[in-house]
């Protein structure tokens, strides 16, 4: 991991600290020499993503709900908000406990920042653009949003979680952030998510179809996460009010995605096309000017390279879990 921020922050507090993003966050921070508090709940998060910090000088476990009023030992210099389920699977199957967290637990989150006179970072979205009419999005774009359709939970919670951070920036003059991520992919994500990549590696590991939604011509922009973790650390270190896009532009189409993963995992499996979800964006492609001119951040990770680090992972993972217990 980029060892860019080293000497940044003393005490960093990451909420949702336990999940695919928030994981990879504290454990570069902590890399980094920061002391890092991980506040989660674990109704997403995953135990054994923290599992191997647990026992590591400056980390420190608040297992505790975001939506209601918390605090943490000492003093922070950084609140990286990273709270919220954030996979179609989740939030759908959790509306309100997406919805309370991207509103009371952000508001919470932005009161522990003010107290500690801390600088904040929120993690929002590409999903604040909705199923966009520009194309590539930039962050003038207001978005095309459905607000009452099945994914408005997130999406709304998220565009809240803005206009909250923006409010408290402009009334108590807390240091705060806002990052947008697109589409991001690596270790520790979770087969059964409902994402793309973590979908079709398990699904071609395992010999089974490829499940593409419509037509598969719908594309994403996938960012391996520790490029993903890069701009974050460089938008929590720039002081910049954002929004900023960090993602990858390299775009591409769900059924290329699905034939590269077939080919990159060597799998004999085959692609079945299923119903597409009501209200699946189209296209999503991040303009990241912003951040190349002001953050001087740009991916570094290829998708081939980045799904092949992903699918080796997935096999250790399956590996593990062949393992007879007591070997």
């Amino acid at each position: 991991m980029d060892t860019a921020f080293a000497g940044s922050w003393e005490h960093a507090v990451v909420t949702g600290g336990a999940g695919f993003v928030g994981s990879h966050l504290c454990t570069a921070l902590l890399d980094s020499g920061t002391a890092v508090t991980c506040v989660d709940d674990f109704s997403t998060g995953r135990r054994e993503n923290i599992s191997g910090l647990l026992g590591r000088p400056g980390f420190t476990l608040v297992e505790a709900n975001v939506s209601e009023p918390f605090d943490v030992d000492g003093t922070p210099d950084l609140v990286l908000h990273f709270a919220s389920p954030a996979s179609p699977a989740d939030y759908l199957r959790l509306p309100l406990h997406t919805l309370e967290t991207g509103s009371l637990g952000t508001r919470h989150a932005l009161a522990l920042a003010h107290r500690a006179g801390a600088r904040f970072l929120l993690a929002s979205t590409s999903e604040v653009y909705g199923d966009p009419q520009q194309h590539p999005q930039n962050e003038r774009y207001w978005g095309n949003v459905n607000p009452v359709g099945p994914r408005s939970v997130y999406d709304e919670a998220k565009r809240f979680g803005e206009a909250l951070t923006t409010a408290e920036a402009e009334v108590h003059g807390t240091d705060a952030g806002i990052v947008r991520l697109f589409n991001t992919y690596g270790p520790r994500m979770r087969g059964h998510d409902g994402r793309a990549v973590p979908t079709f590696v398990r699904q071609a590991l395992e010999g089974e179809p490829l499940t593409v939604t419509g037509d598969g011509r719908q594309t994403r922009s996938l960012c391996y996460i520790d490029d993903t973790v890069r701009g974050i650390l460089a938008a929590a270190a720039h002081g910049l009010r954002g929004p900023v896009n960090i993602g990858n532009p390299t775009e591409i189409t769900m059924l290329e995605l699905a034939r590269l993963v077939i080919e990159l995992t060597g799998s004999h499996s085959q692609i079945r096309f299923i119903e597409r979800p009501t209200d699946d964006p189209a296209v999503r492609c991040p303009d990241i000017t912003l951040a190349r001119d002001k953050l001087q951040w740009e991916p570094r990770v290829s998708p081939e390279e980045g799904l092949r680090r992903t699918i080796a992972w997935f096999r250790d993972q399956a590996r593990g879990d062949r393992t007879p217990s007591g070997s």
